[in-house]
Parts: C-alpha cells; structure tokens; sequence
C-alpha cells in the first residue's frame, strides 16, 4: 500500500515582511495546476529549497526540477530574518557565541564561508544588486562590563583560531551607529549583510531559467510511489523521483522528527523611511550592523537606499511557540519592547515611526543538529538551521542536493555525522518552563 504523508498544518506570517514590502511589487511566479513530471520537487522556496536547486543545477545541468512554495517567496522566513550572513561560529546557546572546540569552530568557519561563497557566485552569476550582498563584516556590541567582558573572551577565542577582529571603544561605536548607548563593540570582518528578500528574489529570478517554480501552493499530500513521490496541491500535482523537504521546521508538519524540534518566534521593527533631518540628526555610517554581545539581546541594522531605503530595523524577543504560528498579540507586545529598546539607542530620533513589524519562525534543535540528507525512500531533507538561516539553511539545502544524485564531500559528511535531534520533554511544561527561561535570559540582556 502507498505510504501517504498528510501536511498538519500550513505555514502561517504574521505581520508585515519589511524587507520584501520596501522592494515594491515584482513579477508573481505561477501557481501550481494541472499535472506535471519532472526528477526533483524541493518543497520551499527559501535559502535552503533555492540553494539545494541551484547544486542540483550544478551536478547535473540536465534534470528537471520543480520548487514549490506555500507562500510567496521573499515574503516567508527567508525574507523574515536579520540578513546576518555570518563565517564565525555563532552558537545561540552560549554565553559568547563560542562552540563546542576549537576544533569544530575551525571546520564550522570552513563550512560557512563555503556557504557564502556558494551565495556570492549566485549573485554574480544572476546578476543580484550588490547592495543585496554586502561583504562588511558586523559588530558584537556590547553595553554592560559584563557584556564587553564576554567580547573580550570572544576576541581571545578568535585569535586562538587565528581569526582577525577589532575591538572598538564607545567613541567608535557611536561614530559607527549614531547611538551613545553602546559601551564597546567587536567588530568581525566576513559577515555578509544581505538584503534577505532581496537576494531571495534574485536567486529564484536567476533559477528560475532552468526550472518551474510555483508560489502560493502549498503541498497538502505526499503519496509514495512505486518510484518517487507524487506532490499534491489543491489545484495541481507533480510526479517526481525524489523529493527534498525545505520547510525547516514545517518538516514535522510532513510528520517527521515530531516532538524533537523547538518553534521559536523572533520579532523585529523596521522604521519609516529617515527624513534627512532625521539622517542628520542621527548620524553615524550608512550601512552597519549590530549583534548582541549576549545571545539573548537586541540586533539592530542600518540600511540604505540600495537595500530599498534609510531606515533602522530591530530585532529582539523569543518567544516558543509549539503551534509554529505567532498572534498578532505576540507581535504587537514584542513591537512595545523594540520601540523602547530603539528609544534607548537613537532617543535622537524619538519622531521616528515603525513602519513594519513582523514575526519570523526559527526552528531549534536542543542538541543544535540539523537535518539534512535522506529521511526516508527518495525523500529528503534540508531542514533545522538552529537560528542561523542563511547560512546553515544554504548548507542545508546543498547537502540535500548532493545526497539526492550521490556527491559526497565536506558538506554531505559533516550533516551525515550529526545526530538525530534530541526528544524534548512532554508538553505542556515543558513550553512554559521554556517561555520563562528565555524570559529570564531577556530579561538580564534588557540593555544589550
């Protein structure tokens, strides 16, 4: 009998996507009717589904492929985060972002910047604005003594690796962002800082020459055949010989790894366009961002008009959510905190308006794996990036690729080595003790 995969549930956004609405319209991709066929369905049309495309492409040029998004692309967690494209480990769970070894952080450092080269031949190649891809490292800012003590752990820590940073003092800081608030800062060179929305569209504007792409269709069924899949829509189905599950923590609602993946909603708030008054009076560098040196604070970002205008976007607030749907309650209370949290740092700008809040998903795994490789017969994943979308979910999604037509190499081996994510305790003691943990840990980061 055909194993069937039911979908429990759709990927729900709420709020605004900031960085795809300052773009403007665009050109819609089709939505998925009548039957087709083709080699591979990757299910997601973000920084894991397009990377996985664009290796498939790669290893063999002739295959067909088909992306499927639920949404519209740009408009999902792809174009939902901070556009943080980052080389350096940067481990959530610890006190300064340090991995396990300096061993692992060493072959981590290796594999991002694989990713990241992966990304910047993509935006040559499609030819995606250079304002979307910008290679100029970013800042850990830091407010208390404890805070600058943990970016000066860091620095040691990334000497021991033989990785270059500079420290910068308050002075520095504030010609840097404008804000008095910050007590010092650790600036590291080879972060990229993308327009996230932007370099989604670019990368499946460019993709899609040499495959179909359907958007606002999403996948309810999953039917198992003799070879392959068949991958239903509501309006439409494709027959295909693998599939590769892109959906990132939505890889439980295909009925996998249930129980053992963490939702956790981050909230950002992107101001109106600044006024030139407003430029004036706020001063500092045109484009930079900040990092908390505490996993737990406050990410902010300056843009500019060649990411789709002057504005200022903060990022804070986690919240779990085991339903992996944030209210418009929970956005509207994180809105409160980052308006206040943006009133400490420019109280120069106090006038300024928030234009745009939103909520974005992040899927966690408790031992920090990922799952990227075969799941089941011809079926795939490239899901669990553990807060660090761009480039693990590029990882992710090239790992995928290369196991569905055989490659082995670094990527494949270090995702093939990890393990299954741990089991999490029974809910729902487990989401409360949770929630009061990360409000805890938001709590002692408040200024940072």
């Amino acid at each position: 009998m055909a194993q069937k995969l039911g979908v429990r549930r759709l990927p729900r956004q709420t709020g605004i996507a900031g960085w795809d609405a300052i773009l403007g319209p665009r050109a819609p991709f089709a939505t998925l009717e009548g039957h087709r066929i083709c080699d591979v369905v990757v299910i997601g049309g973000g920084f894991a589904g397009l990377s996985a495309v664009r290796r498939l492409r790669q290893l063999d040029p002739r295959a067909s492929v088909a992306v499927i998004e639920a949404g519209e692309i740009g408009k999902g967690a792809a174009g939902r985060n901070s556009g943080f494209m980052i080389d350096l480990p940067h481990e959530l769970t610890s006190e300064d972002y340090a991995g396990e070894s300096s061993a692992s952080d060493r072959s981590l450092i290796e594999l991002n910047r694989h990713a990241i080269g992966f990304a910047r031949q993509a935006v040559e190649e499609y030819a995606i604005p250079e304002g979307y891809f910008r290679h100029e490292g970013k800042v850990n800012g830091a407010v208390s003594e404890h805070a600058h003590a943990q970016n000066v752990a860091y620095a040691a820590h990334l000497a021991s690796l033989n990785e270059g940073c500079e420290m910068l003092d308050a002075q520095a800081m504030q010609a840097l962002t404008g804000s008095a608030h910050y007590r010092s800062g650790l600036y590291t060179p080879g972060t990229v800082m993308l327009q996230p929305a932007g370099y989604i569209r670019g990368l499946a504007g460019g993709l899609s020459h040499g495959c179909a792409i359907f958007e606002n269709s999403p996948v309810c069924e999953l039917v198992q055949q003799d070879r392959g899949w068949s991958v239903q829509t509501s309006r439409g189905r494709i027959d295909t010989g693998a599939v590769i599950l892109a959906n990132n923590g939505h890889l439980e609602s295909f009925g996998f790894a249930k129980g053992r993946l963490m939702h956790i909603f981050l909230f950002a708030s992107m101001t109106e366009e600044l006024s030139p008054n407003a430029l004036q009076r706020l001063g500092g560098a045109t484009n930079w961002g900040v990092t908390p040196s505490d996993p737990m604070g406050t990410t902010m970002r300056r843009i500019s008009a060649a990411q789709g205008g002057n504005r200022i976007i903060t990022r804070t607030v986690a919240r779990l959510r085991p339903g992996m749907a944030a209210s418009a309650g929970d956005v509207a209370a994180a809105a409160r905190v980052m308006r206040g949290k943006f009133d400490k740092r420019f109280p120069q700008l106090a006038d300024v308006g928030m234009e745009y809040s939103w909520a974005g998903h992040l899927c966690l795994a408790y031992n920090g794996t990922s799952i990227a490789g075969r799941i089941d017969r011809d079926l795939y994943a490239a899901c669990v990036c553990n807060g660090l979308g761009t480039t693990r979910s590029t990882l992710a999604g090239i790992a995928a690729a290369e196991t569905v037509l055989g490659h082995q190499g670094e990527v494949t081996d270090y995702f093939a080595a990890q393990p299954m994510p741990q089991r999490l305790p029974p809910r729902p003691l487990a989401e409360i003790g949770a929630n009061l943990f990360i409000r805890w840990k938001e709590w002692r980061a408040y200024n940072e």
